[in-house]
């Protein structure tokens, strides 16, 4: 892969915590990746508007407030609407083992839950990119 990885971190909803998604976010740079955090606080219309405008490989949106079962369908729906197919989407930060396996079936590639070491978080987004191959 010859280009750099493009990644776009957020955090929907009222969530307060991002100590999580800071680290993750430097480990992606120090990784090579470019790298956008989003911030606190944000709308799902909000996390995918700067994703297409930011045209990244991935979307990676970071829950801790159970909310993921509502943001996520929304953030596909407005994928949808931006006619973007080939953005790979993934979750992360704390969820229960059944929201996991719905997810993955509404189309989120990974779920990198709170302790997933830094350098598998690394490997799964590079292997993602790969396997979609160039946009």
């Amino acid at each position: 892969m010859s280009t750099q990885i493009r990644v776009l971190l957020a955090k929907v909803g009222l969530d307060g915590h991002d100590r999580g998604v800071k680290v993750v976010a430097r480990t992606l740079r120090d990784a090579g990746m470019d790298v956008v955090y989003s911030g606190l606080h944000r709308t799902p219309e909000e996390v995918v508007t700067a994703a297409v405008q930011e045209d990244v490989d991935i979307l990676g949106v970071s829950l801790l407030s159970g909310v993921q079962m509502t943001v996520f369908p929304k953030i596909f729906a407005l994928l949808k609407e931006h006619k973007v197919e080939d953005m790979i989407v993934v979750a992360g930060g704390v969820m229960p083992d059944e929201d996991v396996i719905e997810l993955k079936r509404m189309g989120v590639a990974e779920v990198l839950l709170q302790d997933t070491p830094p350098q598998h978080i690394i490997d799964t987004l590079t292997g993602l990119v790969k396997a979609r191959g160039d946009r």
